[in-house]
């Protein structure tokens, strides 16, 4: 029962990132599989809203745990769909419970063996993990507000560190809100681009719907840092 224990997260993973290649799904995550399939997506979300938004989620959850790429393509798929708010939050619970899982494969079975390899390393992970170590929930919580940090890193770093499972998923889900609701909002947006007939392309940027969550994605990856950084400077110093 401990072999089990110990094995069971790492295959569930990577039977589903097998199946994932296998079919050839991660081939659709793209704007212009998006494009081509927006009425038939829109018409079956139309029509079983509830099922679609439980396999939405679902679906992150998995490509999250698989580390497979095209989860913005994803996020922005599920802002045009469910809109700003249901998608944005629909998105943040996948990603949360894919990160649990990821966490949860490093805490069993790969424990040991990246532990030792962080140690030998040291770097950003070794760097992740020591702040975690302190404070995991408000290290956790900055980091993920930081859209430039690497979330698998994250991931990893908090099952290495054994952060509290309470803190970690709190912190997840309420640090990608803010990342997760601006994506989603450009997804909301791409409707009335698909509506005209046109493809995205960098003239996107010019229109309101497009442009001001990007700035609010420009604010958090290049201005929170700055403000973290002063409020933990002045906190050292009192």
């Amino acid at each position: 029962m401990t072999v089990v224990k110990r094995w069971a997260p790492l295959a569930i993973v990577l039977l589903a990132a097998a199946a994932i290649y296998a079919t050839g799904l991660y081939r659709y995550l793209s704007l212009d599989t998006l494009r081509e399939r927006h009425a038939e997506l829109r018409a079956l979300v139309e029509e079983h809203f509830w099922l679609s938004l439980l396999i939405y989620t679902a679906a992150y959850a998995a490509l999250t745990a698989t580390a497979v790429p095209g989860a913005v393509f994803v996020t922005l798929t599920g802002g045009f769909l469910f809109g700003t708010w249901v998608g944005g939050t629909a998105t943040a619970l996948g990603a949360t419970l894919g990160a649990i899982a990821v966490y949860y494969v490093v805490r069993t079975a790969l424990g040991v063996w990246l532990r030792e390899r962080a140690e030998r390393a040291g770097g950003t992970l070794r760097r992740i993990q020591e702040g975690l170590d302190r404070n995991a929930f408000s290290y956790l919580l900055t980091l993920r507000l930081i859209p430039a940090v690497p979330f698998v890193l994250i991931n990893v770093a908090s099952g290495l560190a054994a952060a509290p499972m309470r803190a970690y998923a709190a912190a997840t889900f309420l640090g990608i809100l803010p990342a997760t609701f601006i994506y989603s909002a450009i997804g909301a947006g791409l409707g009335t681009l698909f509506e005209r007939g046109e493809r995205p392309n960098l003239k996107i940027v010019l229109e309101p719907q497009f442009l001001l969550p990007l700035l609010g994605l420009a604010f958090l990856s290049l201005a929170l840092p700055l403000i973290v950084r002063a409020v933990r400077g002045k906190a050292a110093a009192s």
